[in-house]
């Protein structure tokens, strides 16, 4: 579907603004080190100049002549993809909120792009449809929702405006309704659509590119969606560590030689039992693991892969717990040495 926006004029007078004062740079930099490779080719809005020359021999000399400058200008492919950050599904529960699911979108294009963003709760094929709770814009890059810093997404408003190979990423925060079935999925999308316009690739949008050339519509649709699935889990899992320090003289200090015993606490809520539940936990850096130390529900646990539960490769500590049901607790404590 042909769709066409002309709301990003402000953000693209902020780029152009920008791309003058740093031009000098740039092209400074561009002689020094060569030009920048970008996923779509050539920067949009760039002149494409070429003389041609000729030379004869006029009797007295040779003599050269030149043509007029060609110019061509590198109109504006607009191409995007979105793509789940999430490596499965994501595991949730009954009536939780703000369920996070994680997207990236990137600007495949060869210019700068503002992109609207739509998340969608109703897709078909799934088991049940969440509540959208909000769209929120990875503010510090890091790659992890953090409430309050992260910067909330409103259509409209705060539109991000990408640079070619620019990527963002998004988080959908849904809520679960209260009554799902164990093992029930729900596929949750997300579209980004270039402001500039969208519809069948090749389609053209004059002089609505980049340098007052023409924007295209590329092989995307100027529009990309990818899908994240959320799974309700009856039980889920909580762990809680501690750390208790013992140094040689008798007090709490953390010095080499110093004892610090680690106290691990996995609480299981919900309904239900989660099967198959295991703890691993890597020794510190700076430590060294004291043998045979491990302790699961206060019994000693030996070292080696054996008839108990827990175990030490060399690198941390691991415990099998098995299925554990809802409203129960597991207890792992081990020890390491301060060197």
């Amino acid at each position: 579907m042909l769709r066409t926006n002309t709301s990003r004029s402000s953000h693209r007078n902020a780029y152009l603004r920008f791309r003058c004062a740093s031009a000098l740079a740039v092209l400074a930099a561009a002689m020094a080190i060569g030009t920048s490779a970008y996923a779509a080719g050539t920067l949009a809005g760039t002149n494409i100049e070429n003389i041609a020359t000729a030379s004869y021999d006029a009797g007295a000399g040779p003599v050269d002549i030149q043509s007029n400058v060609a110019v061509i200008l590198v109109d504006e492919l607009l191409d995007v993809t979105v793509v789940s950050s999430n490596p499965g599904d994501v595991g949730t529960t009954n009536g939780a909120t703000n369920a996070v699911l994680t997207y990236q979108v990137t600007n495949n294009g060869n210019g700068p792009e503002v992109f609207t963003l739509t998340p969608n709760v109703a897709n078909s094929g799934d088991d049940f449809n969440p509540t959208l709770s909000q769209v929120v814009l990875d503010t510090n890059n890091n790659g992890v929702y953090d409430a309050g810093v992260d910067t909330i997404y409103v259509a409209g408003t705060n539109d991000p405006l990408l640079t070619p190979d620019q990527s963002i990423t998004v988080f959908v925060l849904t809520n679960i309704p209260a009554t799902q079935a164990n093992g029930d999925r729900a596929n949750v999308s997300l579209v980004a659509a270039a402001n500039t316009g969208t519809g069948t690739p090749g389609t053209s949008f004059a002089g609505a590119g980049e340098g007052g050339g023409n924007a295209v519509v590329g092989t995307s649709g100027a529009d990309g969606e990818a899908s994240g699935f959320l799974r309700v889990d009856a039980a889920s899992v909580a762990l809680a560590k501690s750390a208790v320090v013992a140094d040689p003289f008798g007090g709490t200090t953390a010095v080499p030689g110093s004892t610090i015993t680690y106290t691990i606490v996995a609480t299981i809520s919900g309904a239900g039992s989660l099967n198959n539940l295991a703890i691993n936990d890597p020794i510190p850096t700076g430590t060294t693991y004291v043998p045979a130390s491990l302790t699961l529900e206060g019994a000693a646990q030996t070292d080696a892969v054996d008839a108990d539960a827990g175990n030490f490769n060399g690198t941390r500590v691991g415990v099998s717990l098995g299925n554990v049901p809802a409203g129960q607790t597991r207890t792992v404590t081990f020890q390491v040495t301060i060197q």
